[in-house]
C-alpha cells in the first residue's frame, strides 16, 4: 500500500500578503478522488492546462462577443440601440450565469466536472451561431441597413430570432458557468504551506490575465478579419475551433490537477446563521466577545457543529454585531437548543460577514464595467463612421480596435510581474507588490480618463463630419483603448485577486464568479442608462431624437453620454476610497494582530498584516 507518498494535502490556516488568507482546510483529491501526490498534483504543471482554456475560451467568446453588434445589425437587421442592448444583455448575461456555475461547482460538481459540462453546451452555441451565420433562409433577407434612402430591411423575426437567441443563450450559459471556475481551479492548483504561497497566487493572477490578453488579442486581429473578409460563419466557425482547443487542453491536464470536492449546498451555513440571529434577535450580545458560542479554537471538536468546525479559525470582529446573536447560547433546557439553525459559532457568524463586508467592493466595479460595455458597442460603431483605411488596398475592422490595449498589455503585463512587483515589494513589504485593494483603486481612478478621451474624440470627429465635411481616422479613438486596457490591468486581476484570497472554506469558485457578476451588472446598466438616457434626452428642445435615438452617430451626441459616464466613474471612485477603507481583514485567531483597514496608497502601517 502505499502510505507516505499519498497524505492528504490539508492547507491549514496561512496567514498571506495583504493581510488576506486563502482557504483553509482543503482536502484535495485527483480526478478519481484518491488523496493527491505533492510531487505529482498541482503547481504551474498543472496550471498551463487550465491557462490553456482559458485563453483558447477567451479566443472564441470574444470573437463573437467583441464583433456580434455588426452580426446583429448588418444581417439580423436590428436597429443600432436595441443592437447594442442585445450585445451588452448578453455579454451581462455571460457573466451573470458565473454565479450559477460557481455555485454547482462548490456545491455538487466539482470545477472541473462544472468546466468539462458547460464548455461542451458553450460549444455547441458557438456551432448553431456559425450554421445561421452560413445559411440564408435562417437570416432575414439581405439589406444595406446604412442606406437610409434604400428599402425598409426587415427584421429578424420568429424562427429566425428564435434560432439566434437560442445560439446566444447556450454560448452565455457555457461561458458563464466556466469563467469562474477556470479561475478558482487554476489558483487551487497552488495551495501549498509555504511562505511564497502568496507570490505563487499573485503569479499565477498575473499569468491568467496575460492568457486573457492573448486569447483576447489573437480575436480581435485574427477572428475579427476573418469575419470581414470571409463572413461571419467562417469567424463564428474559427470562435467553435478555438473552443475544441481549450476543452482539449482542460481534458489532457486531468491527470496533474488537485481538485477540491464539492461539499454540498454553501448556502446553508449562511442561512443557519441569519435565522439563528434573526430568532435571537431580542437577546443582549455579551461585552466579552469570549463568550460567545465556538469563539476559541481550541474548543473540541466535538463541540462544536461539523459544517462550522473548518471555519472556527477566524477571530471575532466588531462589525455586523448584530448577526453576533446568532453565537449566543441559551440555557433552556430544550433538546433543539444547540440546533445548527439556532446556534452557530463565531467562525460561521465571521464567514457571513466577510461576504457582506465585500458586497460594496463589488458593487463599486460596477460602473467600471459599465465603459467596458461602451468600448464594445458604441466605440465600435464611432469608428465603423471614421476614416478605416491604412492603406489603399486595407481597412482596419473597427473592432479590432479593441485589439490596442492588449496589444500593450501582452509587454505592459509581464514587466508589471518582473519588474514592478519586486520594486513594490521592497518598498512595501507586500509579496503582491500592492494590496488587491490598492490595484483596483488605481484601475477605477485611470477608467475615467477612458471616457474623457473618449468624449473629447467624439467632439472633434462630429465636428469634423459636420462642420469640415472631413472623416477623422480611426486611430484618434485608440486612447480610450489604451487608457482603459492599463485600468483593466489593475482593476480585473486586483479584483479576482482580492475575491479569492477573501473567498470563505468551500466558496471559492462562488465569490470568485461575483467578479464577473460586476461584469454582468456593468453591461445590464449600460442598457439602462442607454434607455433611460434616451428618454429623458428625447424631451429636450436640443436634442428631439435624444442622445442616441438614431442610427446616424452624426445625429446623435454620443459625446455627451460619453461625459456623463466620465463623471459617474469619477463620483464610483470617490465611493470606492470610502468603502475600501471601511473594509477591514479579518486575521486567524492565532496572530495577535488585530483587525486592519485596508489603504488604498501608501506602505502599510506598523500594525498592518503583511
Amino acid at each position: 500500500m502505499e502510505k507516505t507518498s499519498r497524505n492528504l494535502e490539508v492547507n491549514s490556516t496561512s496567514e498571506i500578503g495583504d493581510g488576506d488568507q486563502i482557504p483553509h482546510h482543503q482536502v484535495s483529491v485527483d480526478w478519481r478522488g484518491r488523496p493527491c501526490r505533492a510531487n505529482t498534483h498541482g503547481g504551474m504543471t498543472a496550471a498551463v492546462f487550465v491557462l490553456g482554456l482559458q485563453a483558447f475560451e477567451m479566443m472564441a467568446i470574444a470573437g463573437v462577443g467583441n464583433n456580434l453588434i455588426t452580426y446583429v445589425f448588418n444581417d439580423m437587421h436590428f436597429p443600432l440601440s436595441k443592437s447594442a442592448n442585445i450585445v451588452t444583455n448578453f455579454i451581462g448575461t455571460v457573466f451573470l450565469l458565473s454565479l450559477l456555475g460557481g455555485f454547482l461547482s462548490d456545491s455538487y460538481l466539482g470545477s472541473f466536472w462544472t468546466m468539462l459540462v458547460f464548455g461542451f453546451v458553450e460549444l455547441s452555441g458557438f456551432v448553431l451561431l456559425s450554421i445561421q451565420a452560413h445559411l440564408q433562409p435562417l437570416r432575414p433577407p439581405r439589406c444595406n441597413m446604412n442606406d437610409a434612402r434604400g428599402p425598409h430591411c426587415e427584421e429578424a423575426s420568429g424562427y429566425r430570432a428564435l434560432i439566434f437567441y437560442v445560439s446566444l443563450c447556450l454560448v452565455a450559459l457555457g461561458s458563464g458557468c466556466l469563467k469562474p471556475n477556470i479561475i478558482s481551479h487554476g489558483a487551487d492548483q497552488f495551495r501549498r504551506e509555504d511562505s511564497k504561497q502568496s507570490r505563487r497566487l499573485s503569479t499565477y493572477f498575473n499569468t491568467a490575465y496575460f492568457a486573457f490578453c492573448t486569447g483576447e488579442l489573437i480575436a480581435l486581429t485574427v477572428l475579427v478579419w476573418v469575419q470581414t473578409e470571409s463572413g461571419m460563419d467562417v469567424g463564428f466557425g474559427v470562435s467553435a475551433a478555438a473552443m475544441v482547443v481549450g476543452m482539449v487542453s482542460l481534458i489532457s491536464g486531468a491527470l496533474f490537477y488537485k481538485n477540491t470536492p464539492p461539499r454540498g449546498s454553501i448556502f446553508i451555513p449562511i442561512a443557519q446563521v441569519f435565522v439563528a440571529a434573526i430568532t435571537k434577535r431580542k437577546q443582549i450580545c455579551p461585552s466579552n466577545a469570549g463568550m460567545l458560542h465556538g469563539n476559541k479554537i481550541t474548543e473540541s471538536k466535538n463541540q462544536v457543529p461539523p459544517a462550522a468546525a473548518e471555519s472556527c479559525n477566524l477571530s471575532h470582529t466588531e462589525k455586523f454585531r448584530f448577526l453576533d446573536k446568532a453565537c449566543i447560547r441559551i440555557q433552556d433546557g430544550a433538546k433543539d437548543s444547540e440546533s445548527p439553525w439556532k446556534l452557530c459559532t463565531v467562525g460561521q457568524v465571521e464567514q457571513v460577514k466577510i461576504i457582506i463586508s465585500v458586497i460594496p467592493i463589488f458593487a463599486c466595479t460596477i460602473i467600471f464595467n459599465t465603459i467596458l460595455a461602451q468600448l464594445q458597442t458604441f466605440s465600435v460603431q464611432q469608428g465603423s463612421s471614421m476614416d478605416t483605411r491604412i492603406t489603399d488596398h486595407f481597412h482596419v475592422p473597427p473592432a479590432s480596435l479593441q485589439a490596442i490595449p492588449y496589444l500593450m498589455l501582452i509587454v505592459v503585463v509581464p514587466l508589471y510581474e518582473t519588474v514592478f512587483v519586486p520594486v513594490a515589494r521592497r518598498l512595501t513589504g507586500r509579496d503582491s507588490g500592492i494590496s488587491p485593494l490598492q490595484r483596483v483603486g488605481i484601475g477605477l481612478f485611470v477608467a475615467s480618463f477612458s471616457m474623457v478621451s473618449a468624449a473629447l474624440v467624439e467632439k472633434k470627429r462630429r465636428d469634423s463630419k459636420l462642420q469640415r465635411h472631413e472623416t477623422l481616422s480611426i486611430f484618434w479613438i485608440a486612447p480610450q483603448f489604451l487608457i482603459f486596457g492599463l485600468s483593466e490591468m489593475f482593476t480585473a486581476v486586483g479584483l479576482i485577486e482580492f475575491f479569492y484570497k477573501q473567498s470563505v472554506e468551500g466558496m471559492q469558485s462562488f465569490l470568485t464568479a461575483m467578479t464577473y457578476c460586476s461584469y454582468s451588472f456593468g453591461f445590464y446598466l449600460s442598457s439602462l442608462l442607454v434607455s433611460v438616457v434616451n428618454k429623458i434626452t428625447s424631451t429636450s428642445s436640443s436634442s428631439v431624437g435624444g442622445w442616441l435615438g438614431d442610427n446616424d452617430l452624426n445625429k446623435d451626441r454620443l459625446d455627451l453620454f460619453y461625459w456623463l459616464l466620465a463623471a459617474l466613474s469619477f463620483i464610483n471612485f470617490l465611493s470606492y476610497l470610502f468603502c475600501s477603507s471601511w473594509y477591514s481583514y479579518n486575521p486567524s485567531p492565532s496572530s495577535s494582530t488585530p483587525p486592519t483597514k485596508s489603504h488604498i496608497g501608501g506602505r502599510p502601517q506598523p500594525d498592518q498584516p503583511i
